[in-house]
């Protein structure tokens, strides 16, 4: 009788553990994510160069909004430094205006666009005063980047669009370049009246 017991006893902790076991497999599996049907999609010309194209368009956008409207027609000319050499530069408005401007000029070659008709020379359009029209002519004109790195693909890449003597993505990567000369002189113009540029600043927990 007590060998039964045990016997019984014996398998009932047996059956115990391996039920026990299988909803602690059953629970981990539930926890485990999935494996997905498909990996992330591998990189592109043209996500690559988009991808370069948000983060200029970020810091440029975050300068210009940065910048006081009333600072917009600032240049260092204004400062009198001895011995400078700022007579005739560009204000800040017209920085960012030319930025959005060679945009324009650079990019529209990929997409097929027409250069916008009030865009006359790089210092952009001459009725745009206030900072609320000039960042958004800067926005239209990153927006316009976008569509131009989407037309890039590893077999037209190193075409030559139009009249253009130099390749699709020689244009590409030159707006994101030409974009980051101008970013660091806005910079400048801030850091002049005392601002310190978004990128620069400590970053709250």
């Amino acid at each position: 009788m007590k060998r039964m017991r045990s016997s019984l006893l014996s398998a009932g902790l047996i059956f115990a553990g391996g039920a026990l076991g299988q909803r602690i497999q059953a629970a981990a599996a539930a926890s485990t994510p999935q494996a997905q049907p498909s990996q992330l999609p591998s990189p592109t010309v043209a996500s690559v160069v988009d991808r370069e194209i948000s983060a200029i368009e970020k810091q440029v956008v975050e300068v210009a909004e940065a910048m006081p409207e009333d600072k917009f027609n600032f240049t260092p000319e204004s400062l009198n430094i001895p011995s400078d050499d700022y007579k005739g530069v560009r204000t800040f408005a017209v920085q960012v205006k030319h930025v959005a401007s060679s945009n324009y000029f650079i990019w529209s070659p990929l997409t097929g666009d027409k250069v916008p008709e009030n865009i006359k020379d790089g210092n952009g359009p001459a009725d745009l005063k206030s900072k609320a029209d000039i960042i958004k002519f800067l926005k239209d004109s990153f927006a316009l980047g976008h569509k131009a790195a989407a037309t890039l693909t590893a077999e037209n890449m190193l075409q030559t669009p139009g009249k253009s003597k130099s390749t699709r993505l020689h244009l590409a990567n030159f707006g994101v370049a030409h974009a980051y000369d101008h970013y660091g002189q806005m910079v400048e113009y801030l850091r002049m009246n005392g601002i310190v540029p978004p990128a620069s600043r400590a970053k709250s927990d």
